[in-house]
């Protein structure tokens, strides 16, 4: 791996441990949101939306801000270019938001959507023990990397080493949460 991407995994790394989540252990929260700057002067902030879900921003969601998970509720949210524009019943005034740039908003982990059967969510596989189509183990699932075309697992070896697997359908050929197994298929290249 890149110092490049070492350093983007440390960062990845250190977030996911502020929102309590650890690859062994289900997440008490999910983060679904980051507030940008106050816009305008009615008390309405900009919101970076880090959800899949974006319906789940709606008005009367009790969202949890910051390291303390002090809870806040949307009042309204409207769309604005990739993000929203929020209200918070908590805060009526620009003045009010000022210090809440950055601030990162959580839900309860309990509290996620279901996902359709062959579906799961990325906490959900990391940490789970990778192995070939054969039963040779291969090693752990450390981290998933977006890249341009489709998205790569990281596979911790026992010796330290990494290999790169392709989050595609070809290569990943079973999630079995209960077994705590992922099965790769090796096409030719993937492990020097």
């Amino acid at each position: 791996m890149t110092s490049r991407r070492r350093q983007a995994a440390a960062r990845r790394k250190q977030k996911n441990e502020k929102a309590g989540f650890s690859p062994m252990v289900e997440p008490a929260f999910l983060l679904v949101g980051i507030l940008r700057k106050p816009h305008g002067v009615k008390g309405e902030i900009l919101m970076s939306v880090m959800t899949d879900f974006p319906e789940r921003l709606a008005p009367g969601t009790i969202l949890l801000m910051g390291p303390d998970h002090q809870p806040v509720t949307i009042q309204n949210a409207r769309h604005h270019n990739r993000g929203l524009i929020v209200a918070f019943e908590e805060f009526k005034s620009r003045t009010d938001l000022d210090h809440l740039r950055n601030q990162e908003l959580f839900v309860r982990a309990d509290d996620r959507p279901s996902l359709p059967e062959g579906e799961y969510y990325l906490h959900q596989i990391i940490g789970l023990q990778a192995i070939a189509e054969d039963g040779n183990p291969l090693g752990v699932v450390s981290e998933w990397i977006e890249t341009g075309a489709n998205g790569v697992f990281v596979i911790k070896l026992a010796d330290g080493g990494e290999i790169l697997i392709p989050d595609i359908e070809e290569v990943i050929v079973k999630i079995d949460l209960e077994v705590k197994q992922m099965t790769v298929h090796l096409i030719e290249g993937l492990i020097p």
